[in-house]
């Protein structure tokens, strides 16, 4: 089954807006397999493991389930950490952003029940729950389910393992027979097959267990960034490492378009490429990245379906995939026919346990790595240029250039020496390497930034009034 587009799947014009802003442009194969049949009302097992897009598919139809105007409790979702239930209230909120009188209340052990009973109060729609703490609201009588449309357990294997069983079987003789009853479990072992007999009605069962993918031999890395810092902290990257070709992933259009213009703003050669450009503008937008007239190309999952290009030298990882199959494909993008390849994600705050769950099921290491400092990347600026001028001298020939030195010492204070000539050429070649260097072109004030690194330049259009931004100094 393909994997479907929200468009696609009947839900609500305020879903389908938080889902775009979540940045989803289609549903993950557990989703698109799931969201029919709940949405239909229907009892489901589904197969999948964590990373998979599970959370959703479950939480958009228990979403779009409530009604606003009913102050009950109408879905209880039982996970089995307060982790885990504090990130599936989360993601629900996200969802639920444009549903006006839903509200969502998580209650797990840790927290001070009192907090929980007078948050209760307030009416929430929405439950999750840990076992033991939506037992405790139970038996104190301020967890009322008598109204409850939708239950969901998720992970239910693993809170069988952690000894919920008991919890679970009196959590479920608690509430109301007429019900949809929604499982996820990463295995079915006899124990939850047992439930699903005695708690669900004709069950429609799903499976969106991982493909085996196997990470090509990359170089990952993590780099620990708040977002106001990922674009600088790109930049440097990218001017430290002196990629020729460079692919960036973001999980929304917006964001997309947002850092291409940033960084065209700061005279990179860049492009974009997302669901909403024309496939017309997007062959043009690939054609000029494999000839090298494009050293960045920022885009989203779904665009970058039908990019092919063997040369790429690193993928940035902007924003952290929303799914860990989306990672496997991202990174596949370097590292072609044996060339090596680089991955850099940019992580911050919780986004830590993604990180880790991809590092689980890629069965590969992704090592921290600070950013270059402005000191790092003169380091190397100038590793670049010497390694240049020893190519230079292996080639020989130099005579004539030797001239112009011994002219220009007879020119100069006695106290200047040879040593002081190459310093002052290779200070000139290196903040050439790094500061836009604003040419002027045969039309009078027409300024044309120049990318660093390498030949090329934007081109701009002729004007003797706009000026246009320099690229961002990093070596002073």
């Amino acid at each position: 089954m393909k994997n479907l587009r929200f468009q696609e799947l009947n839900l609500s014009k305020e879903v389908q807006k938080a889902v775009a802003e979540m940045g989803f442009e289609e549903a993950t194969p557990i989703q698109s397999q799931s969201i029919p049949h709940l949405l239909s009302g229907q009892d489901l097992i589904g197969q999948a493991q964590t990373g998979t897009g599970k959370t959703c598919a479950f939480g958009i139809p228990v979403i779009e389930m409530v009604r606003p105007e009913n102050k009950d409790i109408q879905g209880l979702i039982l996970c089995p950490t307060r982790e885990l239930a504090i990130q599936t209230a989360e993601e629900l909120k996200n969802v639920a952003k444009y549903k006006r009188g839903i509200r969502i209340l998580p209650v797990y052990g840790g927290q001070p029940i009192e907090r929980q009973i007078a948050a209760l109060r307030t009416h929430p729609q929405i439950i999750i729950g840990t076992p033991g703490r939506t037992m405790d609201h139970l038996r104190r009588h301020t967890l009322k389910l008598s109204n409850l449309k939708m239950m969901v357990l998720d992970e239910a294997d693993e809170m069988l393992n952690m000894g919920f069983r008991d919890d679970i079987d009196t959590i479920l003789k608690e509430v109301p027979q007429e019900k949809q009853t929604i499982l996820y479990s990463a295995t079915m072992p006899k124990e939850i097959m047992d439930l699903t007999k005695k708690y669900q009605k004709n069950p429609v069962l799903i499976k969106a267990v991982h493909q085996q993918l196997t990470v090509p031999k990359i170089e990952q890395y993590y780099i620990e960034a708040r977002y106001s810092s990922k674009l600088d902290i790109l930049t440097r990257m990218i001017d430290a490492y002196n990629f020729k070709l460079t692919l960036v992933f973001c999980n929304t259009k917006r964001l997309v378009d947002e850092l291409a213009s940033n960084l065209q703003s700061r005279g990179y050669l860049v492009e974009a490429l997302h669901g909403d450009i024309r496939q017309s503008q997007r062959d043009k937008v690939m054609a000029k990245f494999r000839q090298g007239k494009v050293d960045i190309l920022i885009a989203t999952d779904v665009a970058a379906r039908g990019i092919d290009v063997d040369d790429i030298d690193a993928v940035f990882n902007y924003d952290i995939p929303n799914d860990e199959e989306y990672y496997v494909h991202r990174i596949g993008r370097t590292g072609r026919a044996g060339r090596p390849g680089k991955a850099f994600t940019f992580v911050s705050g919780r986004e830590i346990y993604k990180l880790k769950d991809i590092q689980r099921y890629t069965k590969s290491v992704i090592s921290l790595q600070k950013p270059p400092s402005l000191i790092d990347i003169e380091d190397k600026k100038a590793t670049q240029v010497l390694e240049t001028v020893k190519s230079v001298l292996a080639q020989g020939n130099l005579s004539k250039y030797v001239g112009y030195i011994e002219k220009m010492l007879e020119e100069l204070n006695p106290d200047i020496t040879t040593l002081d000539i190459a310093a002052a050429f290779l200070k000139n070649a290196l903040e050439s390497k790094s500061v836009s260097v604003q040419e002027r072109s045969s039309s009078k004030n027409t300024l044309v930034p120049q990318r660093t690194g390498n030949s090329k330049r934007v081109n701009f259009e002729k004007t003797s009034q706009k000026k246009y931004p320099e690229r961002k100094s990093y070596v002073s």
